[in-house]
């Protein structure tokens, strides 16, 4: 199956470098390329793009509201959006996190690691940079809120015990593989609880997982 990515930053010398480098693959294709968050939507839309490669920072509509809108829109469920930001270390990360995108990479990464990461979040995996994912997301989601989100955790009573465990491994970045083996179960047993978690507490992919989890308390954030 051939991976449909959709570009999206304001910088055409930047999308030329990415489309190059994404239809050099021979299991992806890029079909689209937006200069604004607007043109983005629409696009994702019409090109029936699988992974959108968003930019923040754009004029007119901004890759965070472009992401709003991708996930709130039911046709779109199957959309996931990567944010290619120059600055790892940013609230408009966290937001499109909560906005709904599936993560995230600096622009600065290495091409293997951009290519990498649109396979991940074809796959429906929670795509969040290794400089990020115990710093970064921690550091906002949970700063000035000791005690979580009381209606996020009120949610979380849905979960069973196992759940909770598999949601607590999810938030430490680790794939279906490395929480079978730290729990002791089979990946396909993982891949169920996920799937569950993700049906109770509504929501988008694994990456939402993530936010769910700092947010309602249930995971506390590291800062060394």
């Amino acid at each position: 199956m051939t991976i449909r990515v959709l570009l999206a930053d304001d910088q055409a010398l930047l999308r030329s470098a990415f489309r190059v480098l994404v239809d050099s693959e021979p299991d992806m294709e890029v079909v689209g390329e937006a200069s604004d968050g607007a043109e983005a939507v629409r696009l994702a839309k019409e090109n029936a793009a699988d992974v959108v490669l968003m930019d923040i920072r754009m004029p007119g509509t901004d890759g965070l509201a472009a992401t709003r809108l991708i996930s709130a829109d039911p046709s779109l469920a199957h959309v996931r959006v990567v944010i290619l930001t120059t600055f790892e270390v940013d609230d408009y990360v966290v937001r499109s996190l909560r906005a709904g995108a599936s993560g995230f990479l600096g622009k600065g990464s290495e091409p293997e690691e951009l290519l990498s990461a649109i396979r991940v979040a074809a796959g429906g995996e929670a795509l969040l940079s290794p400089a990020a994912t115990k710093g970064l997301i921690a550091r906002f989601l949970a700063q000035g809120d000791d005690d979580g989100d009381p209606a996020r955790s009120e949610r979380l009573n849905a979960l069973t015990g196992r759940e909770r465990e598999v949601l607590v491994q999810v938030a430490g970045g680790h794939s279906n593989d490395e929480i079978a083996e730290r729990l002791e179960v089979s990946p396909l047993t993982v891949k169920t609880h996920v799937n569950r978690a993700m049906a109770k507490l509504g929501a988008r992919d694994r990456a939402q997982l993530v936010v769910i989890a700092y947010e309602s308390g249930l995971v506390r954030p590291r800062m060394d």
